[in-house]
């Protein structure tokens, strides 16, 4: 027997989520194990390499398995036209109407849910474990046009996203705005600060995203969307950290050099701790600046809020724990 296993993820107006994809895997999985061939088919908006659906031919299987999702709409029905000649088995699926057509063209529904029947585990729980990814927190500047002519944000944010869109990590937007209305955007300092200690890296074109990953001793991935360097530039010398530049606006993002940061903090063997930059100073030079100039006298110590008051210390560290505190940004 040759069994074709179908989910939303086949249909090229469909959709993938790692839900119904995890549910394929521990489907494949199970088939493995009973030693019965099978083929997945794929959307090629979401997999261009395939095996697509609309490649599959019907009489090269015994059974078509749909798994996951709501069994409805005409993406369905077309698969019993299709494959009108197989056995046709609905596994981990939520049943709405039981009359539905797409329904009633299976010749089993094994449901998660269905109308006066008990629910039962959902198949993603059971996909196969995967190795371990790095979570990486990206940060994107806005539009500068202050930087007239040397702006290169649209071809460095194109490029950027292609590169790491080809990179195995769990992507994560980290927007540095502030909303406290808004559930997606953080609504204060602190909770940015939270959420940035919980990746394992940063890439980003903002200073600000620089800055506050140094800060909670997180690596950074810098590129500076401006041709020549500008703020992004000035502020990772102040930290002696590396930053990604082009000469001319219409220049190729550096992949080699961006992949080799990525191997330095993330590849195999990473470093840690990590090299670059000093420690946050005691007393801000900005802040010491300010008090002089509004006549005030820097009182000793630490100034509330710095990386001292905090008791962090130098050399921020890659962590296994990400729930662990981390030091502020420093190193040898």
């Amino acid at each position: 027997m040759r069994v074709l296993i179908t989910g939303w993820f086949s249909f090229l107006d469909g959709e993938a989520t790692a839900g119904d994809v995890g549910a394929a895997a521990a489907v494949a999985a199970a088939l493995d194990a009973a030693g019965t061939a099978h083929d997945t088919a794929w959307s090629p908006v979401f997999r261009p390499r395939g095996p697509a659906l609309v490649d599959a031919d019907p009489d090269a299987y015994d059974a078509l398995v749909f798994v996951c999702g709501p069994v409805h709409g005409h993406q369905v029905r077309a698969l019993h036209e299709r494959f009108a000649r197989c056995l046709r088995i609905a596994v981990g699926v939520s049943v709405v109407d039981p009359r539905d057509p797409a329904v009633r063209g299976f010749h089993r529904v094994l449901p998660r849910d269905a109308p006066g029947a008990p629910a039962r585990p959902d198949l993603a729980a059971a996909a196969p474990p995967a190795p371990g990814v790095p979570v990486v927190g990206v940060t994107a500047a806005p539009d500068q046009p202050e930087y007239a002519r040397r702006s290169a944000h649209e071809t460095v944010h194109a490029r950027l996203a292609a590169w790491l869109a080809a990179k195995d990590c769990a992507r994560v937007p980290l927007d540095t705005r502030l909303d406290g209305d808004d559930w997606f955007h953080c609504a204060t300092p602190g909770q940015y600060d939270a959420l940035v200690r919980r990746v394992d890296a940063v890439v980003t074109t903002r200073l600000h995203g620089l800055v506050l990953a140094l800060r909670n001793g997180v690596p950074a991935i810098a590129v500076d969307p401006v041709a020549g360097g500008a703020k992004v530039t000035a502020q990772a010398a102040v930290w002696g950290w590396p930053v990604v530049t082009l000469e001319r606006p219409g220049d190729p993002l550096p992949e080699a050099e961006l992949d080799g940061l990525w191997r330095r903090w993330l590849g195999p063997g990473a470093a840690d701790p990590l090299p670059g930059g000093a420690p946050a100073p005691a007393h801000p030079p900005l802040v010491r600046d300010l008090l002089d100039a509004l006549g005030r006298d820097v009182p000793p110590g630490p100034l509330p809020g710095d990386a001292a008051a905090r008791g962090a210390v130098p050399g921020p560290r890659l962590r296994a724990v990400r729930d662990a505190p981390r030091p502020s940004p420093g190193g040898p």
